[in-house]
This record gives structure tokens, C-alpha cells and sequence, in this order.
């Protein structure tokens, strides 16, 4: 259980919570684990099978406080609502930014900055970590590519000129993302990105990653209250959840794609793990979604410390502290949305 932006995180799947007078009280077989008094919280998210007590949802609707439920592996499940407006009010300033593009790209330049940032210390990473493996003068001066778009990214106030700069950063950035498989090269290479269907080993994981962090984001926007189909960066389009697809791209080079390269370095999933069909197109099979699906959970348990708030949290709390720093963006809390930056 951890405490963070005024919310509070239950991570453990079997932690009840109940109320008693003023504390929110975490139970465990019965038997007390802590207790948190209602005035110090904002919101409650719970990864507990467990569940809540009628009477602290009711306490918390009343002091229109957040609690939101979701599966131990993240996904979203249910909100408490009271009979205050809170989220409609936070859902018409999203509205209101999302449809004002210069709203928007100061939002999503942000996004995008948080993105190229991370994938350059990707780059970088490498750089260091298998300097006797790689080119070393070709990613440093991919490094140097992206590290020139940041003061450009920073600066644009257009958001078609910032999909080109993302798209610059993109094209560096992949530009050297086949280098960093150092494992299995008849299996798994980069040669460009496919994705529906995806055509080779590395495309599937990769595509299957996105997936799985971009229902992630979803989840965490949905539980501080935020509309995950309504984006700054990525336009309206029917069932797509564009927020959430805004949210992830400052956690793709970071998250998703660091943990694939590392899945295929460790030699965690083997050529058996694929189906390669005649068509060309290649999908994980059942035991490979498995052996992923583990692992994916076992790294979200991985404790980092989150650059702008300086606390220690595990990696799979991180779109839920970035959706409530949108959050706080959004009202007027914070001068800027603060992205996360990867070291």
C-alpha cells in the first residue's frame, strides 16, 4: 500500500478496506494492516479482489473522494460515484482543452517530449551497457539527433508539426532498435514497424506489449476520472481510446519496448513461442502469451523512482500517477503536465 498525490494505492489482491470513524482501515484476514485518515485522501484506487465496505464507499461518495476499483493485473473495473460533480466538471475542462488545438499541443508537445527523451536514454542505455556490442559512433549520433528535438519539441505550438517531430524522433529512434537485439537474430529483428498484422517475432511482442500498457493507461485515466477516449494528440476516432494512446507514448521507449529487448536478450521466449503462418504474419502463441503475460506482471512489480515526485513505487503505478498528474494539470495545480522521465 503506498501513498501517493494524495491516493492512495492498495496493491495487494486480498487487503479489504473498511471504515472506521474518520480512517480508512486495511484488513488481512481479519486482522488491521493500517489505517489512513479519510481527511488526508483524495482518492482510493484498489487492486484488491477483496472489495470495500458499503459504508466506506458511502463515506467516500460523501466527501467526494475517488475510489475506483481494478483487477490485481490493472484493469478497470468500477467507480464510487456520490452526488457531487467532481468528474463531470474534470471531464469538460478534458473537453474543452481536447477541442482548443493550442490547448492540446501544450498538453501533447509535453507527451512527446517525454517520449523522445526516453528514447534517447534507450539509446543511450545500450550505448553504455554493450558498448563492445554495437556501433557506438551510429548511436551517438542518433543520440544526438534526438537530444537536437527536444528544445523543438518543447517549442512547437502546432500539433501537425508536432506528429512530424514525433515522426523524426521515430524514424531515429528505430533506426538502431534492431542493434539492441542482441540475442536470437534468426528469430527476432527490426526492420520496421508492422503492426495489424504484425509480420515477424519482434513485431508480435511488440504489438502485444502496446496492447497491454495502452489498456493499462486506460484503466488508470478511467479511475481518477478522466475520459480515456477523448485525446490531445491522437484525434477522435469511434472505440479508440485516444488518451489513453497519448498517455503510453511517453512509456513505450521506457516500458514496453525495454521490456521486449530484454524478454529476447534473456532468451525468455524461443521459436516455439511463435506461430508463423503461411500469409507471413506471425502472432504468440498460447504458451507464449503466457510466459509474456508473467513476466509483464513480474517487471510491473519492479520498484523505480519516479523522477518528478521522487518516490520509490513499482513500475505498474506509474500511468496512474501520471494520469493524476494530468489530473492536476488539467485543474490548475500544476503550470505544466510534468511527463515521465526515464533515467
Amino acid at each position: 500500500m503506498r501513498q501517493l498525490l494524495n491516493t492512495l494505492f492498495v496493491t495487494s489482491e486480498d487487503m479489504y478496506l473498511s471504515l472506521d470513524g474518520e480512517n480508512v482501515v486495511a484488513n488481512r484476514g481479519g486482522e488491521v494492516v493500517a489505517r489512513y485518515p479519510l481527511h488526508t485522501l483524495q482518492s482510493i484506487v484498489s487492486f484488491s479482489y477483496s472489495g470495500a465496505s458499503p459504508a466506506l464507499m458511502g463515506a467516500c461518495a460523501k466527501r467526494e473522494i475517488g475510489l475506483a476499483f481494478c483487477t490485481p493485473r490493472g484493469r478497470f473495473l468500477a467507480r464510487v460515484f456520490g452526488q457531487m460533480q467532481g468528474n463531470v466538471l474534470l471531464r469538460r475542462t478534458q473537453y474543452r482543452v481536447a477541442d482548443d488545438p493550442s490547448e492540446s499541443c501544450r498538453v501533447a508537445r509535453m507527451m512527446i517530449l517525454g517520449k523522445v527523451y526516453n528514447a534517447r536514454w534507450s539509446v543511450e542505455r545500450t550505448r553504455r551497457d554493450h558498448a563492445m556490442r554495437i556501433d557506438g559512433k551510429r548511436f551517438a549520433a542518433v543520440s544526438q539527433q534526438l537530444q537536437g528535438l527536444l528544445p523543438q519539441i518543447t517549442a512547437e505550438t502546432s500539433l501537425e508539426s508536432l506528429r512530424g517531430l514525433e515522426g523524426a524522433g521515430a524514424t531515429a529512434y528505430f533506426s538502431v532498435l534492431d542493434d539492441m537485439i542482441l540475442q536470437g537474430k534468426d528469430i527476432f529483428f527490426f526492420r520496421e514497424r508492422s503492426r495489424r498484422p504484425p509480420l515477424d517475432a519482434f513485431n508480435a511482442m511488440l504489438s502485444f506489449a502496446y496492447s497491454l500498457l495502452a489498456h493499462d493507461c486506460a484503466s488508470a485515466l478511467e479511475s481518477v476520472g478522466l475520459d480515456a477516449y477523448v485525446g490531445f494528440l491522437h484525434r477522435d476516432r469511434p472505440g479508440r481510446e485516444s488518451l489513453a494512446l497519448d498517455l503510453m507514448e511517453e512509456l513505450r521507449p521506457c516500458f514496453a519496448d525495454r521490456f521486449v529487448l530484454t524478454m529476447i536478450n534473456n532468451r525468455v521466449l524461443k521459436q516455439e513461442d511463435f506461430d508463423f503462418r503461411e500469409s507471413g504474419t506471425v502472432f504468440l502463441t498460447d504458451t507464449g502469451r503466457k510466459s509474456f503475460l508473467q513476466k509483464w506482471q513480474e517487471r510491473k512489480r519492479e520498484t523505480i523512482t519516479h523522477p518528478f515526485l521522487e518516490e520509490k513505487l513499482p513500475w505498474g503505478l506509474v500511468p496512474y500517477v501520471q494520469s493524476l498528474l494530468l489530473v492536476r494539470y488539467l485543474r490548475g495545480d500544476l503550470d505544466d503536465y510534468p511527463p515521465f522521465l526515464w533515467k
